[in-house]
């Protein structure tokens, strides 16, 4: 393969990558609140807070407790259109794989 097919070669936006690079990105991003969504209904489930990762896995740390802890090779994340959060789909180890979708709300600081 040569030089200019490796830079025009596309890649895979969920493969284990993409996603490995994409929960390194959230890593150590600060939350300003969680929603998730039941019943057609988006509840608050936790205020501040952060995103890290750790040993493999994505950690969702919001009102002192784990809300989400996944692998990062189950993992779905995809950021807002606005750019203030991102959405996180995967099974919740916390809760025996149970399928959860959290929205976490960043807090935004003025670079």
């Amino acid at each position: 393969m040569g030089f200019l097919e490796k830079l025009i070669r596309k890649k895979a936006p969920n493969g284990a990558t993409a996603k490995r690079s994409r929960a390194m990105e959230l890593h150590g991003q600060a939350i300003k609140y969680v929603t998730e969504r039941v019943d057609e209904n988006d509840n608050v489930v936790g205020r501040g807070g952060s995103i890290s990762v750790r040993n493999g896995e994505l950690l969702l740390f919001s009102s002192d407790k784990i809300l989400l802890r996944a692998d990062i090779a189950s993992l779905d994340a995809s950021y807002l259109l606005s750019g203030d959060g991102v959405v996180l789909t995967a099974p919740n180890l916390e809760e025996e794989g149970k399928e959860r979708r959290y929205v976490a709300y960043f807090v935004y600081y003025r670079k």
